[in-house]
């Protein structure tokens, strides 16, 4: 099978990566995560320009992509820099749920999404919840016409530059039935909402929400009551699918500052890279690394099939394994000078650590991989 990139995807992350080399230093970089905001908006509507938040959504959707390995595609390039916008917040969760269940009203949001002018953010797991995609115990309760919305949500990234929240809450069944949950959009600044804002350890911001009484229109639904299950499943394994890319990505510029570093350093009059002891530790993370980018191609391809989840499942046990051994042993073979904040690398093996956290981590994508392959 001939895993090359297409024409089309080649010229997207060509440009892609030549726009970031230029535009997304470590100093632009630290300047963007210590705003007010969290991100760029800059950079966001020069993204949106150069199609990049187009390229994950489909034809139908109003964008010209949507596939695995688009996402792939961009969430790599975007790893590579260690971008911290929010591309999957924006654009593959709240853009995708939006264009799985909307309207025609409410679909014309991802229009605006993939034109930069519009933030989202996805507020679904909760204190209580971990990862497990169907507790949810915040409550939508009819009322007339409109619907009453109480509860917290945890962790919502991007929730403070959004203009709009996409919230779960459960119309009926018990927390963790998949059955019976519904999600609503919630406009920013809505009477009951509150957020409690955050920096993130590895860049962009988050804010725990409450919903205490958000009355909302019907209209605010997304879809039909109480079945938005199977939507929330198929974004989060293409946000799993985006986050093992954009860890591989990560992984990538990690090995390679390494490299440098190995045959820039000397000791004894020649580079330590040519020390046999750190040459095999070396040669160790470049096919650890092809192996990582063999469990992305692979969770790439599946995604939309039948074995999807159980692939994923395994991408990311293997991701977040092969991504903390390349986080640390760049690190060790650096020195002390990996850990500055001035220094790319710094940042660059936080994302790599803290992305294993996102959407599941090691151990839970092992335990949900034993359980899928015992079904």
């Amino acid at each position: 099978m001939n895993f090359d990139l297409t024409d089309e995807r080649q010229m997207l992350q060509d440009t892609l990566r030549r726009f970031l080399a230029d535009r997304y230093t470590t100093a632009d970089r630290n300047a963007i995560i210590d705003s007010e905001a969290g991100y760029s908006p800059e950079i966001w509507a020069q993204l949106a320009e150069l199609g990049v938040l187009g390229a994950l959504f489909s034809e139908a959707d109003g964008g010209f992509g949507g596939a695995g390995f688009d996402i792939t595609t961009v969430f790599e390039a975007l790893g590579r820099a260690g971008v911290v916008e929010p591309v999957l917040e924006s654009a593959v969760l709240g853009g995708g749920l939006i264009a799985a269940l909307g309207d025609e009203t409410q679909n014309a949001l991802v229009a605006e999404v993939i034109g930069g002018g519009l933030h989202l953010a996805f507020a679904h797991g909760e204190p209580a919840s971990r990862y497990d995609l169907s507790r949810v115990e915040t409550t939508a309760r009819a009322d007339g016409d409109d619907i009453v919305l109480n509860g917290r949500k945890a962790v919502v990234a991007n929730a403070e530059a959004s203009h709009h929240l996409i919230v779960s809450a459960r119309e009926r069944g018990a927390a963790d039935d998949t059955d019976g949950i519904s999600l609503f959009l919630v406009p920013a600044g809505v009477a009951g909402l509150g957020l409690r804002g955050y920096p993130m350890l590895a860049g962009g911001r988050a804010a725990e929400v409450t919903l205490d009484e958000v009355r909302l229109p019907s209209s605010a639904r997304l879809g039909a009551a109480g079945g938005a299950f199977p939507a929330i499943a198929e974004r989060i394994a293409a946000a799993n699918v985006a986050l093992a890319a954009e860890t591989l990505g990560a992984m990538e510029t990690a090995v390679e500052l390494t490299r440098d570093y190995l045959m820039t350093r000397q000791q004894f009059g020649r580079p330590i890279g040519t020390f046999q002891a750190l040459a095999h530790r070396f040669s160790d993370l470049l096919i650890e690394l092809e192996q990582a980018r063999s469990g992305v191609i692979n969770a790439a391809g599946h995604l939309g099939h039948g074995d999807r989840d159980r692939q994923i499942a395994a991408a990311r046990n293997l991701i977040g394994r092969v991504g903390r051994l390349v986080a640390e042993e760049s690190i060790q073979m650096h020195g002390g000078i990996a850990m500055t904040q001035e220094y790319e690398l710094a940042h660059i093996a936080k994302r790599i650590v803290m992305n294993d956290h996102r959407l599941g981590d090691t151990d839970y994508h092992m335990e949900r991989f034993i359980a899928l392959s015992a079904a």
